[in-house]
């Protein structure tokens, strides 16, 4: 399997196959992110999510390379990194409405991961490319706007919401950026991912314990059967868009995951029972065509 990813770096088949990996990525994180903020509180659904991380990652190190002694302080880099980002995610969906935060968080990162990876990895935007950027932020934040103004639910706490969904979004442009280097500099992806997912989700599970330990019995079955199931879609999630990153532009891969923000809005309203009208389904279409601008412009 590393051999035939690794052999479609650089080629055109590469190419589309970072697409699809990207657009994969987006519908799989707006699933993670309702898995998150369903009805457990969202501190103890992703430790329960990590717990099972930890579980999968060690059955899966002896299917992988050791990692070279370069990777270990880019584990300890990503670790510091995400261990931020998690903590700022959960304090964003335990004080806003889904529909309203899940935009902002996603529309900030792609503009700051683009930057980024044009400074790291020398990437650059055509301007039917930036166009096509602008357009698809434009449907994301006009959407949180939209949201906050029609949305009743979480009103007292939308304002601090806000402020964190732009801090975690900050934090998505940095660990995807920070992530992509480190899946290439690491000789086999696999070992980067597998090694990654056991040293990323050790801290959660050690905090929350307790707590999980006093739930009721039917509370604690519900919340571990959402974190077997959530730590399958994070592997997933986070899998394709790091082999995306690897295979093809940084910056690109970035912007098309962000389409997550449509498959979101389409979460809240069929499972979460968040109303989406004609307006919210335009501002979702407009997002979608900044990500085939961008595609197509390239």
């Amino acid at each position: 399997m590393s051999n035939w990813v690794l052999s479609l770096e650089g080629t055109p088949a590469g190419h589309q196959a970072a697409m699809l990996l990207a657009l994969a990525a987006a519908v799989l994180h707006a699933i993670f992110g309702a898995l998150q903020k369903g009805r457990h509180d969202p501190w103890l659904s992703r430790a329960a999510i990590d717990s099972f991380v930890v579980l999968y990652a060690l059955a899966m190190i002896p299917l992988v390379p050791w990692p070279e002694p370069h990777m270990w302080p880019i584990f300890a880099g990503a670790w510091v990194i995400h261990i931020l980002y998690k903590i700022l995610q959960a304090m964003t969906y335990a004080r806003g409405a889904y529909t309203v935060v899940y935009p902002v968080v996603r529309g900030t990162g792609p503009l700051f991961a683009v930057i980024g990876a044009g400074l790291i990895f020398g990437e650059h935007f055509t301007p039917g490319q930036w166009a096509g950027v602008g357009v698809l932020l434009a449907g994301i934040f006009g959407l949180a706007a939209y949201n906050l103004r029609t949305i009743t639910l979480d009103r007292e706490t939308m304002v601090p919401a806000l402020g964190l969904a732009v801090a975690t979004g900050g934090f998505v442009a940095l660990y995807t950026t920070y992530d992509a280097y480190g899946i290439r500099a690491s000789a086999d992806p696999f070992t980067f991912l597998v090694w990654f997912f056991l040293i990323d989700g050790l801290a959660l599970p050690l905090v929350y314990a307790r707590r999980i330990g006093r739930l009721a019995a039917a509370d604690r079955r519900a919340l571990i059967k959402r974190g077997a199931l959530g730590a399958v879609v994070a592997y997933l999630s986070f899998g394709s868009i790091m082999l995306a990153t690897r295979l093809d532009k940084v910056g690109e891969a970035a912007v098309l995951r962000e389409t997550s923000t449509v498959f979101a809005a389409l979460i809240g309203w069929l499972v979460l029972g968040e109303v989406v009208g004609m307006r919210r389904a335009g501002l979702m279409a407009l997002i979608a065509a900044g990500a085939v601008i961008v595609k197509l412009a390239g």
